[in-house]
């Protein structure tokens, strides 16, 4: 329960941190903290999980789900206020629908997506998806960018207020690795979404197609 508490709280917070972004300097920075603190609730509610012997098949589902939320409102609304394309949101978006509906198919049939009962079968889906470096590498990528993409709206919001003006040359700069750092996340987000397809449609095929699956 605790840990599934830390899930719930880590998607208000989001919330609270996208609604600060566009108010002045002071709560953009605010907002880059709380998603600072929003990203390490991340990682800590499953190991409070793990920690008090309480981690489940439920659990790891909410924790998905938490991630989808939390994800999919901080894209949205970067390309809502015009600082990345409108297509990167739709490319993660259809992602993780496509991703989580197979997951949620296997897991009628009681596979995980992570774990001792995962659904991916070979060892090179198993690496791209589940693995503790390809898991890691693809969260840091999304905090880095959503920290990033963050900051340079507080610097956007500090040069409304003529707080200060930094150099054309600077912020073409910096709105250029931003927008580097964003598609080298959408190419992971794809890469690792891929192999759950693939491992993933027998179990759509064979609740589509039961007796097909079974003489085959």
């Amino acid at each position: 329960m605790e840990a599934n508490i830390i899930t719930i709280g880590r998607v208000v917070l989001a919330f609270i941190a996208i609604a600060l972004f566009s108010i002045n300097f002071y709560c953009a920075v605010a907002a880059v903290v709380l998603t600072i603190v929003v990203i390490y609730l991340d990682s800590l509610d499953g190991y409070v999980a793990r920690k008090l012997g309480v981690a489940s098949d439920f659990g790891a589902l909410l924790d998905i789900t938490g991630d989808r939320i939390v994800e999919n409102i901080y894209w949205i609304y970067f390309a809502a206020v015009g600082m990345i394309s409108f297509w990167v949101p739709v490319i993660v978006i259809t992602r993780s629908f496509l991703v989580d509906t197979v997951r949620s198919v296997a897991f009628a049939e009681g596979k995980t997506p992570f774990g001792k009962k995962t659904m991916m079968k070979s060892a090179l889906s198993k690496a791209l998806t589940s693995s503790p470096a390809s898991r890691t590498t693809y969260s840091v990528s999304k905090a880095l960018v959503f920290c990033y993409l963050g900051v340079l709206l507080a610097i956007k919001q500090g040069m409304k207020g003529n707080m200060f003006s930094p150099s054309e040359y600077l912020l073409s700069l910096l709105t250029t690795t931003g927008s580097m750092l964003v598609y080298l996340v959408v190419f992971l987000c794809v890469v690792r979404g891929i192999p759950v397809l693939w491992d993933g449609k027998d179990y759509v095929l064979a609740k589509r197609f039961p007796k097909t699956i079974k003489n085959d």
